[in-house]
C-alpha cells in the first residue's frame, strides 16, 4: 500500500493510533540503558531531507529516525538551491528525485507545498510534510500526542489550552485536527487579532481571551512560539504586554503548580515561557523531542507497513 504523511487531516484514526502506539515501541528503545537493537525496515532505501526553513529540531529528529531505520539520509541546504537561481520548485524536485529518492521530506514557508509534491512526483516516491507556511505540521501533532497519552493513558475528555498566535500556526491546526479525534476538549487562548473571527467555528474549539480563566479550566497546556516580526505589523502592542497577559510566567507558574507543559520549541523565554516555568519539573518540552525521534520512526516504518 502506498502511503504519504501530508497532514493530519485526512489521516484515518485508525492510522493515528497505529503510529501512535509504535512510537511507544520506539520511545522504549531509546529509554534503554543499551544500545538498543532497531529494525532496518529503510534498508537500501534514500530518504532526502529538503527544508526550505530553517530547522534544527525537526530536521535532525527526522535524520536520527531515519538513520536509526537503516536509511541513507540526505539532508540539502535549499536556501541556496537553485531554486534560489531561479529554476521551479517542481523542476528542482525533480531532479533530486531522479538521483533514486524513495522518500522526501519536506518544509516550506507556502502552505500546500506537500500536496503539490504528491501530484507532480512518482507514485513510488513517499511525501512526509514536515510543516507547510502556516497550514499543518503533521509529525510535531503526532509527537505531542504521543507526550500527551505518556502523561495521561488516555486524552479522551481532558482539558488543553493551546496559547499564543494561533492566527499562523500550523503547528496548532494539526494538534486540534487530531486531538479533537482522538476525544481532548481543546481552547485556544490570544488576542483577537492573532484568533481569527470564525476560527472556533470552523475547528470546533473554545476561544478566550483571559488566560488565567483558561488556566484554571486546564488539564494541560501549550505554548506556542511567538514569531518576533508578527509585533511589526502591530498584531499585539510590544513583547512585554504579550508576555504579562499570555505568558506562562513563573507567577502562573506557582498558581498552578501541577499543570504540565508543552511547547513546541524553541521557546523564547521570558516571552511564552519564564525560565523557571521552562526548566520546572512540569515542562515537557525536553520529552517531546525524545518522543519527536521515536514519533518519526513511527512514521517512516508507517510508510512501508503493509
Amino acid at each position: 500500500m502506498h502511503r504519504d504523511l501530508l497532514g493530519i487531516r485526512g489521516l484515518p484514526k485508525d492510522d493515528i493510533l497505529r503510529i501512535l502506539s509504535r512510537s511507544d515501541h520506539f520511545i522504549s528503545l531509546l529509554d534503554q540503558h543499551t544500545p538498543p537493537i532497531y529494525p532496518d525496515v529503510l534498508k537500501n532505501r534514500t530518504v532526502a531531507n529538503l527544508f526550505f526553513e530553517n530547522s534544527t529540531r525537526t530536521r535532525s529528529s527526522f535524520e536520527l529516525a531515519e538513520k536509526r531505520l537503516g536509511a541513507t539520509s540526505l539532508s540539502l541546504a535549499m536556501q541556496t538551491s537553485s531554486v534560489v537561481k531561479g529554476e521551479s520548485l517542481i523542476d528542482t524536485l525533480k531532479v533530486i528525485t531522479a538521483m533514486g529518492i524513495d522518500v522526501v521530506v519536506v518544509r516550506h514557508q507556502s502552505a500546500g507545498v506537500a500536496q503539490l509534491l504528491r501530484k507532480h512526483l512518482k507514485d513510488s516516491i513517499r511525501i512526509i510534510n514536515a510543516g507547510d507556511g502556516a497550514n499543518e505540521h503533521p509529525t510535531q501533532a503526532l509527537l505531542d500526542a504521543a507526550t500527551l497519552i505518556e502523561m495521561f493513558g488516555s486524552v479522551e475528555g481532558k482539558r488543553l489550552t493551546i496559547i499564543g498566535d494561533i492566527k499562523h500556526s500550523r503547528v496548532a491546526r494539526s494538534n486540534i485536527l487530531l486531538l479533537s479525534q482522538l476525544g481532548m476538549k481543546i481552547t485556544v487562548v490570544g488576542p483577537s487579532t492573532l484568533i481569527p473571527r470564525e476560527f472556533g467555528k470552523v475547528f470546533g474549539v473554545s476561544v478566550e481571551h483571559n488566560l488565567d480563566r483558561a488556566l484554571s479550566q486546564s488539564d494541560v497546556v501549550m505554548a506556542l512560539r511567538i514569531q518576533r516580526e508578527r509585533q511589526d505589523r502591530a498584531l499585539f502592542p510590544n513583547v512585554q504586554e504579550f508576555r504579562d497577559r499570555y505568558g506562562i510566567t513563573a507567577k502562573r507558574c506557582k498558581a498552578y503548580p501541577t499543570l504540565p507543559i508543552l511547547h513546541p520549541g524553541p521557546a523564547n523565554r521570558g516571552v511564552e515561557l519564564d525560565d523557571e516555568t521552562a526548566d520546572s519539573e512540569h515542562s515537557m518540552m525536553y520529552r517531546q523531542v525524545t518522543r519527536g525521534v521515536a514519533v518519526r520512526m513511527a512514521v517512516l516504518e508507517w510508510l512501508y507497513s503493509e
